[in-house]
């Protein structure tokens, strides 16, 4: 008798076990079910996109537009830029002037080295130009009291001329000057950028002629403010 319930106990387990499976097996193999199960994957699929969307416009803010300023002008005269800024206050665009130094060219001094006074700076002079050599007195700077013999374009010109005088028995020395052009422009506001479109400027350039359309690393602009 003991042994027949222990077996009706272990057909009972081992026919819970086939059912419960065969259960699973049923729902697994359902249409709805899988339905559901491709849904909710294809919905994790649309989040993790746009977890990487969000992604790309946050990366894309870092790196926004007033990483670069807009420039417009380079005049050598600062009037017309102030007329060019006036323009832009009456269409709401909002700006500064700013002024940059820009290398234009590079020349080249011939001269004798400053003497210890003025008499004798003046008597080298007439030395000079009794060998009909021209030049002249400098009055100023930290080369006063040398004689000039002229500036030039070229660098093979001047040192033709330092030769000819070394041949003469003058020791002359070239110096590389920079010949710098101070311009101006108008700065717009971040805020204003966006009223900065290609038919304003066209607009702009008709009524200025010489007017130039500029980006500028935003770094660079400030550099030039601090020196």
């Amino acid at each position: 008798m003991r042994w027949l319930l222990l077996l009706l106990v272990i057909l009972n387990v081992l026919y819970f076990v086939w059912a419960r499976q065969h259960f699973e097996d049923a729902v697994d193999s359902n249409p709805v079910t899988q339905a559901v199960k491709k849904d909710q994957g294809q919905s994790l699929q649309l989040v993790n996109e746009s977890v990487d969307k969000s992604a790309v416009v946050r990366e894309a803010k870092k790196t926004p537009d007033d990483a670069e300023v807009m420039l417009l002008g380079g005049f050598s005269d600062q009037e017309a830029t102030q007329v060019l800024q006036q323009r832009l206050v009456s269409l709401d665009i909002k700006s500064i002037i700013h002024s940059v130094d820009s290398q234009v060219d590079i020349e080249y001094w011939v001269y004798l080295e400053p003497l210890p006074s003025r008499q004798a700076a003046v008597r080298k002079l007439k030395e000079l130009q009794a060998r009909n050599v021209d030049g002249y007195l400098i009055t100023q700077g930290d080369l006063t009291n040398g004689i000039s013999l002229g500036m030039f374009a070229r660098e093979d010109s001047a040192q033709g001329v330092s030769e000819r005088m070394v041949a003469v028995g003058y020791d002359s020395s070239i110096r590389a000057v920079e010949r710098s052009e101070r311009l101006y422009w108008v700065v717009i506001d971040q805020s204003s950028r966006r009223l900065i479109d290609q038919l304003l400027l066209k607009q702009l350039v008709e009524d200025f002629p010489s007017m130039k359309h500029l980006l500028m690393p935003r770094e660079k602009i400030n550099a030039n403010k601090d020196s």
